[in-house]
């Protein structure tokens, strides 16, 4: 029986694309690895466009669920 992969927590995702970042703009890599981490950073890029559009879908819910009543304040 396979053992169930954890999937990384947003956090986690946007921490490993900048590291990716970070690695790309120093220069020192060479072509292919150069490639490697742009296909990886835009896989991870989509992963996190996803899981932004579930939270923004999920407030949305809340929202509605609550009856559209809420107020926003600014921190003081």
């Amino acid at each position: 029986m396979p053992k169930k992969v954890k999937k990384p927590s947003f956090e986690e995702t946007l921490q490993r694309l900048e590291t990716i970042v970070e690695k790309m703009e120093s220069g020192e890599a060479t072509l292919e690895k150069s490639l490697d981490w742009f296909e990886e950073g835009m896989e991870l890029i989509k992963s996190c466009r996803d899981e932004l559009e579930q939270a923004e879908q999920k407030v949305q819910e809340l929202v509605e669920k609550s009856g559209g009543e809420f107020d926003l304040r600014e921190k003081e």
